[in-house]
């Protein structure tokens, strides 16, 4: 089956902001490589993007909704390719790349209230960092996605 035929997994992006402007990140735990990144999750058929960001939220980061207050959402959806290497390896080999809806969120909890020990854990660590830094941590191949959310958001970043 040709990569091009495949379809995107269909996935919300949460960039979620602290009282410092800063972003959180989280650092994969499937994976040797130094990858951070924003939570993400996938929207499950017949859920909306919005109810499949808060409830990865909580799946991915230990944040319930009522700790976050929506600022913005990006008013298109940004869309990326696997590297030839992942396809047919990641999601059961049935998607080419994702496309994403990004929500922004003011992070309205404390520190205490993030935990990544969740049921199913995706991060081993996690940090706040200048949104200008997410596009050199994240994988390559993430890269312009990044850029393109940053550029989504440049008027509530600002």
């Amino acid at each position: 089956m040709s990569h091009s035929t495949l379809p995107y997994r269909p996935c919300a992006g949460m960039m979620l902001l602290n009282a410092h402007g800063d972003v959180f990140v989280g650092q994969r735990i499937d994976t040797s490589m130094e990858a951070w990144q924003m939570p993400q999750g996938g929207i499950d058929d017949g859920e909306d993007a919005e109810t499949a960001a808060l409830r990865e939220l909580g799946e991915e980061i230990g944040v319930t909704p009522d700790k976050v207050a929506l600022i913005a959402v990006a008013p298109q959806e940004f869309y990326y390719d696997l590297p030839d290497e992942l396809i047919g390896k990641v999601w059961k080999g049935k998607y080419r790349g994702q496309v994403q809806r990004w929500f922004l969120y003011r992070f309205l909890g404390q520190d205490s209230d993030i935990d990544i020990a969740t049921k199913h854990q995706e991060f081993r660590a996690w940090r706040w960092i200048a949104p200008a830094d997410l596009p050199q941590l994240i994988v390559p191949f993430k890269r312009e996605l990044y850029r393109q959310v940053l550029a989504a958001f440049a008027d509530q970043l600002a």
